[in-house]
């Protein structure tokens, strides 16, 4: 059925073209015969194809702008008719004879046109006289067709200040009133569209008075074009007229369309100084307007001239822009109180933008908006939807302005509108306010400022009230841990007592961020405490220790115990044990040897406890080995007691190559070059030894389990440890026993048993035979040392 009557209209729309294209033909030949009475005919047939009330808005357009493209040939016909011999006045007389009043009205405008561009009477009275004839078409399409027109025919001949047309006194106000009158009427027309045909059909009606719409607002365009029209007299006469028709015509369309164009069209600094008048209408607007548009739209309007000059700035203080608009806003708001939180949260974010760039330093400003918006949304519960986008703008732009979160730590509302936040959201706003931080470098130098910044990111750092990680995907919720890890990093004051309230006041809150957060924020707290230490122990080293001073590395390693105690029941065991680790090393340094023995104590009950897994058994070792290799503060007791547990561990490994090479790695252990007295070169050997016995295990057990004799590596590796402390000068690693291993690793390279070659060993045994001629090459003590070796 919609098929049918879109067939039937294109039939129509195809036969006014035709009548009217006929018609447009004898015109012109009348034209071309210089017969004005003919023309003057056709014309007014031609234009009667436009008296149709069967077609859209959008197909009428089509056949008014052919119409028009013919008037626009007959008027320029007319101006050189007039340039001759005919009277323009007398033609003027005559198209008032055409017999339908639509066709007349059409001919006087393109008419009228010519007789205004002649000069032969005041513009203002032709001007008066045709929109006042207008009146005559009622019909809602066709005269707002018709005042288009005659309103695109006349806006170059307004009797405006410098104008050809200006007149003798006050032509300013005539050019306006005959715009402002067109206007009236073409909003009325629009208005009375809806009203047209059965009920039914609003909706199709509403989309057609949409398209429609331009029609009325290029009258406000060609009003702030008026070059005459200077801030009073907008001010008393125009803007009033406008809003009087706007409120008046109570039709929510016009009302959100009319208020958008006299933002768009008309100067800023008008708008500023006519505040009061424009927002006093908000209130009286249908409540089904989108006022929240509207305002957004003028708040950005003003904020955008604010920006472009600093010298404009005093006016919007004179007026006292944002007393005004804060008000209406909550008039706004008053006025509609089933408008969404959304729209509410809409206006404030838009008033806060305003704010921060005409009253950046005006921070009670920002916290007032923030308590206006957390009235509004106050017992809503959590938001969603587009409310959080519009929280998290409002949220932002403090941000983004001061380039400071110091600065959104002072105003008092903004941690009350996160509250409102869901949980996703929230995450969302505390990583935009931590990545703020690492933008701008900002330093949060105190405790106090750290306690309210983790406060308000403590959607990151614990988890909210029915939330489910599982749910999270795993690489986003990394990425959100490592930004935390990152902050914790940036935490900086330089006097020591501060930087400890500091770091106890992040272990306060990270503490409750239960098993899955403590492995990213604990470590960066760490080693954040360990820079301290460090601190606090060069300063003591330099003489300017405070007795007093809480911030004692002795407290901060008790600090630092407790806190990775708790990561060690999640259980993240390795992660713990390379902490405790990390802390004996700051110890050490610090040369507090009983509570560097009490970490490395808590690392061996961890490593025997916890750590089951081989490959972590192994990585485990080698830390503890690695550590325990550069501690110079332990006495021989201690020193030999976590020696002998680690040697124990190493034998203790499931496979026999980690327990080889951790065998081996022991017997650094006895042998530190920069440390004197302890260089056991009887130990360092039995470590080796026992390695190579391990090594030979291994290898029987590859000829018994595999059939062949298995690689040779590591009796390289074992070869190597020996020539490292032969060089190093143990007396223990003599020639022959470095002799008997190089034979040994050759004779095992050319066994039988040997399946395949290994290319690894054979490159790192040919290394180590460079090596061996190298040094023997170098000449000297070392030189004659190596000449004992026997070339292989």
């Amino acid at each position: 059925m919609m098929s049918d009557g879109v067939e039937d209209e294109e039939k129509w729309l195809t036969a006014g073209i035709a009548g009217l294209q006929q018609n447009a033909f004898y015109m012109h030949r009348a034209l071309d015969s210089n017969n004005i009475k003919d023309a003057l005919k056709y014309s007014a047939q031609m234009l009667s194809e436009l008296r149709t009330s069967r077609l859209s808005p959008h197909k009428y357009y089509e056949l008014y702008m052919r119409a028009f493209d013919e008037l626009r040939k007959l008027e320029i016909f007319f101006k050189e008719e007039s340039k001759r011999s005919c009277s323009i006045i007398e033609l003027y007389e005559l198209v008032q004879h055409a017999g339908n009043i639509l066709p007349r009205l059409y001919l006087l405008c393109t008419v009228g046109s010519v007789y205004i561009r002649s000069k032969e009477a005041p513009a203002k009275d032709i001007l008066k006289d045709l929109v006042e004839m207008c009146r005559g078409i009622q019909h809602p399409l066709r005269g707002l067709f018709l005042r288009s027109y005659l309103s695109q025919v006349s806006r170059d001949k307004l009797p405006d200040i410098g104008s050809e047309y200006e007149g003798d006194e006050n032509t300013v106000m005539d050019a306006v009133e005959f715009v402002l009158q067109n206007f009236t009427e073409m909003n009325k027309l629009w208005v009375r569209m809806q009203h047209q045909g059965p009920a039914r059909e609003k909706e199709k009606r509403e989309k057609e008075r949409n398209e429609l719409r331009d029609l009325v607002g290029k009258n406000l365009h060609v009003l702030s074009q008026i070059e005459g029209i200077d801030l009073e007299l907008y001010r008393d006469t125009v803007l009033p007229r406008i809003l009087e028709q706007v409120v008046n015509c109570k039709d929510d369309l016009a009302q959100y369309y009319l208020m958008d164009c006299i933002i768009q069209v008309f100067p800023d600094e008008y708008h500023l100084q006519t505040l009061e008048t424009l927002l006093g209408a908000c209130p009286q607007l249908q409540p089904s307007v989108d006022i929240k548009t509207v305002l957004s739209g003028l708040m950005e309007r003003l904020s955008n001239y604010a920006a472009s000059s600093i010298e404009v700035l005093p006016e919007f203080v004179q007026v006292e822009a944002f007393a005004k608009l804060n008000n209406a806003i909550g008039q706004v708001i008053e006025a509609q109180p089933d408008m969404p939180v959304f729209g509410a949260v809409t206006l404030y974010s838009s008033l806060l933008t305003f704010t921060l760039h005409v009253h950046p330093e005006r921070l009670d400003y920002v916290d007032q908006i923030l308590g206006a918006c957390v009235n509004k949304i106050a017992g809503k519960g959590k938001l969603e939807g587009k409310a959080t986008k519009q929280i998290v703008a409002l949220l932002s732009a403090p941000l983004e302005k001061y380039n400071d979160i110091d600065t959104a730590l002072k105003l008092s509302n903004y941690p009350l509108v996160m509250e409102y936040l869901d949980d996703s959201t929230n995450k969302v706003m505390s990583n935009v306010i931590i990545q703020s931080i690492m933008k701008n470098k900002t330093h949060i130098s105190t405790a106090e400022k750290v306690g309210a910044l983790f406060e308000l990111i403590k959607g990151l750092i614990k988890d909210l009230d029915g939330d489910d990680n599982d749910e999270m995907d795993e690489e986003d919720f990394k990425e959100e841990q490592n930004s935390v890890a990152r902050l914790i990093q940036m935490l900086y004051n330089s006097d020591p007592e501060e930087m400890l309230k500091i770091i106890c006041m992040v272990k306060k809150h990270i503490m409750s961020g239960g098993p899955k957060r403590l492995p990213f924020t604990i470590p960066p707290l760490i080693y954040n405490a360990l820079k301290l230490v460090r601190r606090v122990q060069s300063q003591d080293e330099n003489g300017s220790e405070d007795e007093t001073s809480s911030a004692t590395p002795k407290k901060i390693f008790q600090l630092l115990n407790q806190t990775i105690e708790v990561l060690s029941m999640v259980p993240v065991p390795d992660l713990a044990l390379r902490l405790y680790l990390e802390c004996a090393e700051a110890a050490n340094d610090c040369d507090l040897e009983p509570v560097a023995y009490e970490f490395f104590t808590q690392a061996y009950i961890l490593y025997e406890e916890e750590i089951s897994d081989s490959k972590a058994q192994v990585t485990a070792l080698y830390l503890i080995i690695g550590t325990l290799q550069r501690m110079h503060t332990f006495g021989v007791e201690n020193r030999d007691t976590l020696t002998h547990k680690a040697t124990g561990y190493s034998a203790k490994l499931l496979k026999k190559p980690d327990q080889c090479r951790a065998v081996y790695a022991c017997s650094h252990l006895f042998w530190v070059d920069d440390q004197d007295g302890i260089k056991d070169g009887e130990r360092v050997l039995l470590c080796l030894k026992r390695a190579l016995r391990i090594a030979n295990a291994a290898q029987q057990m590859a000829n018994v389990t595999k059939g062949s004799s298995g690689s040779v590596l590591l009796f390289i590796e074992i070869l190597n440890k020996y020539l490292y402390f032969f060089e190093k000068g143990n007396t223990q690693i003599t020639v022959a026993s470095i002799q008997g291993l190089i034979e040994l690793v050759t004779s095992e390279m050319q066994s039988d048993n040997r399946s395949t070659s290994d290319p690894a060993a054979d490159a790192f045994f040919a290394s180590t035979i460079r090596y061996i001629q190298s040094q023997k090459d170098k000449g000297g003590a070392t030189g004659e040392k190596f000449q004992a070796i026997k070339d292989v």
